[in-house]
């Protein structure tokens, strides 16, 4: 039996106003499945902002940022 058939019989099994119910539910999870955007790229977000940045760029960033976190081992 498929998930479909399953569906169908369990919902005929059902009194009207539960009927009326599933179909609510069944409504509000295809508005959700359409109105969800597909994800972007962090490339594709940027693109507009004419942000450029090398690997060299951003391991510069980073040795700045972190040459001066406390260290216990030292």
């Amino acid at each position: 039996m498929s998930v479909e058939q399953a569906i169908l019989e369990a919902v005929r099994s059902l009194p009207s106003d539960k009927q009326r119910e599933v179909l609510s539910h069944a409504t509000r999870l295809q508005e959700q499945h359409r109105s969800k955007k597909p994800f972007r790229s962090i490339k594709g977000l940027w693109s507009d902002l004419g942000i450029l940045l090398s690997a060299e760029e951003i391991e510069e960033d980073q040795r700045a940022m972190w040459k001066n976190f406390p260290r216990e081992d030292l």
